[in-house]
């Protein structure tokens, strides 16, 4: 079983980010992610390129200056708190991001065609969905979502699963391109887990072969940090340990000409969606929900 696709936190580092996952590395396409760690007072910029990002604060606030605009994010403190305001910018600009207290930062970013307005979208417009019930029970923030947020090509999520709890569940896929049924989606997962009086959290991911593309196979342990590349396959599920809730942040791309996030059930396994409506939503949930708008 390869373990070329999963990434331990620290493998993707660079002098700038703590973690780089650009097409040239994944050896695809489309998708990339950041995570940009800032001090007090710290200050990062760069250039698009031909991609559009979304600066998504994990931890702390920042401000990003666009061209002209500058859009103040209050973030959070962290993503088991809250639901975060976040900036969209479009290809071929120069983004400057500062923050005064300091922070942990996503850029989530895609290539792509058209160049779209930069904005700020504030976190009472991200829909939270609860998805499945009983032990699929979890939380997700669709703040980058098709049909939530006007990209060209991106596509991002986050998913709170509670400790104890599978998601990603029953496994699916999105490596085909079959109008109105699958999407051609590359997708990276990157991880987050609650602590437990001090004790650092984990998971576990798997990702199985589906008979398409380069027959991606993984079984890993996940910690902090760590990233998993999924250029194809049936993924999920996604574990969370008991006492600890594991956070995940879902970026996609890919090359159909439509924005959509299609996606097939391993055959196996997708009776379990006949039993969700017998059984409750986990009480923990949600984590939080968005504020109200103002």
């Amino acid at each position: 079983m390869t373990t070329a696709h999963h990434l331990p936190a620290g493998k993707t580092g660079t002098d700038v980010y703590a973690v780089e996952v650009s097409p040239a590395s994944a050896g695809w396409a489309h998708s990339s992610l950041r995570v940009l760690e800032l001090p007090p007072g710290g200050r990062h910029t760069f250039a698009t390129g031909d991609s559009e990002w979304i600066v998504l604060p994990l931890a702390g606030g920042c401000a990003v200056v666009v061209d002209d605009d500058t859009f103040p994010l209050a973030g959070r403190t962290g993503v088991f708190e809250g639901v975060t305001d976040f900036a969209y910018v479009p290809r071929d600009a120069q983004v400057a991001i500062t923050s005064r207290d300091g922070g942990r930062f996503a850029l989530t970013g895609a290539r792509c065609d058209r160049r779209l307005p930069a904005r700020h979208v504030p976190a009472s417009s991200v829909p939270v969905e609860l998805r499945g019930t009983g032990t699929c029970s979890r939380q997700v923030n669709n703040f980058g979502a098709a049909g939530v947020l006007d990209c060209d090509r991106l596509i991002a999520v986050e998913v709170i699963t509670p400790g104890g709890n599978w998601s990603s569940f029953p496994p699916h896929k999105h490596d085909e391109h079959r109008p109105g049924e699958e999407s051609e989606l590359e997708e990276i997962y990157y991880f987050e887990f609650a602590a437990h009086e001090g004790i650092p959290g984990l998971g576990y991911q798997r990702v199985s072969p589906s008979g398409h593309g380069t027959g991606t196979d993984v079984l890993a342990e996940v910690r902090d940090g760590d990233v998993v590349l999924i250029p194809d396959g049936w993924h999920g599920p996604s574990m969370a340990v008991p006492g600890h809730h594991m956070y995940y942040l879902n970026v996609m791309a890919g090359p159909d000409p439509d924005r959509a996030w299609l996606i097939r059930d391993h055959p196996d396994h997708a009776w379990i969606r006949a039993t969700w409506p017998d059984q409750s939503v986990d009480p923990r949930l949600p984590l939080y929900t968005a504020p109200e708008r103002s």
